[in-house]
């Protein structure tokens, strides 16, 4: 989720007409300029997964709530999540309504940012973080028999979870982990204590020579309701094992974490936010430490980007977002690209 469009890059102008099908078909991805999976509705932030050798995406739903935008990104007043689908890339994106309403959480006061998905014991769950009653980000959790809903939420949220981005990430041991945190408006700054300062910083620490705030992670229990363990801090690296400081904003975690596998190794990718980067680092153990590799992808256009990565009949692919319908920050389109990697594992940036 994205919290600010002040140090926005050029965004492009064109204006949506106003689709209204439930159903669309884009055409096929020019390798150049893929184009959004769909543009009837206005989607972010999308987390991508393969179940029943389908895909299925858990995007945000922009909106347009007419609140005035600020660094806490009030304006991304998000109120439901859709959930999309496809049979192959290129093909045909289909909608499948609403699957969770924020009035359908008993707990929930405003703002459904990016969710995640997983499946385990014969149910999926739809994560998803939201302010509570008191204005503090929670993440919560909701249960289905099917991949697009509906779901029903749990009467609270998660113990001990807070800020945003949750991205849910299952080994191939069969234990599941979740990934979370975003400063800014992800509110990640107000727990540096490990208690929640509501007058804490609304950006970040400004401790440039300190290493930088970091993603957290923790393994989930087998119900997948609940953690199995307190939060623990995603220590990222530089090539000398050095870690990553407050004023490298250009490697720097902000949001947006994702996690997968590649020959045993566990990649960790996430926005560096205020610089507009998809950047990523590589471990051997799902709680880290990763040393930072490089650019996964440059800026799109559009103040930042939240992205996943799955394989898919063979090939890697990355969901992303940005602005091209409507060239407005809290206004996003969902698209989708191949990824290449060099025979070492590391990727081919991409230049969107």
């Amino acid at each position: 989720m994205t919290v600010s469009a002040k140090t926005a890059l050029g965004a492009l102008a064109l204006l949506a007409s106003g689709f209204t099908a439930a159903v669309c078909q884009p055409a096929k991805p020019n390798p150049a300029k893929p184009k959004p999976l769909v543009s009837h509705i206005y989607t972010a932030d999308p987390s991508a997964h393969v179940f029943n050798g389908k895909l299925y995406i858990y995007p945000s739903h922009d909106v347009e709530g007419n609140v005035a935008e600020d660094d806490e990104g009030a304006h991304f007043n998000m109120r439901d999540y859709h959930i999309l689908s496809m049979d192959n890339i290129g093909g045909k994106v289909t909608d499948h309504g609403v699957a969770l309403d924020l009035k359908d959480i008993p707990w929930a006061g405003r703002q459904l940012w990016a969710p995640d998905a997983a499946y385990k014991n014969g149910t999926y769950y739809l994560y998803f973080p939201v302010k509570d009653k008191q204005d503090v980000f929670r993440m919560g959790v909701a249960t289905s028999k099917s991949p697009t809903g509906p779901f029903k939420a749990e009467p609270k949220p998660i113990p001990g979870s807070y800020s945003i981005d949750p991205a849910v990430f299952t080994d191939t041991d069969g234990k599941s982990y979740m990934y979370l945190g975003g400063i800014w408006g992800g509110q990640l700054q107000r727990w540096h204590t490990g208690t929640y300062e509501a007058n804490g910083s609304k950006t970040d620490l400004k401790k440039d020579n300190e290493p930088a705030l970091s993603a957290k992670v923790a393994r989930l229990s087998n119900d997948m309701l609940t953690f199995d363990e307190p939060l623990k801090d995603i220590q990222i690296l530089d090539k000398e094992g050095k870690p990553l400081l407050g004023g490298d904003h250009d490697r720097r975690f902000f949001e947006g974490g994702w996690m997968h596998k590649y020959k045993d190794k566990y990649y960790f990718s996430y926005s560096t936010g205020d610089t507009h980067f998809l950047a990523y680092a590589t471990g051997d153990s799902p709680y880290g430490p990763f040393t930072y590799q490089g650019v996964l992808m440059n800026p799109v256009t559009g103040w930042t980007t939240h992205h996943s990565i799955v394989e898919f009949k063979g090939k890697w692919y990355i969901f992303y977002h940005d602005v091209e319908l409507t060239g407005k920050t809290h206004l996003r389109n969902v698209k989708v690209r191949e990824i290449t990697r060099k025979p070492d594992g590391t990727f081919v940036t991409i230049t969107p």
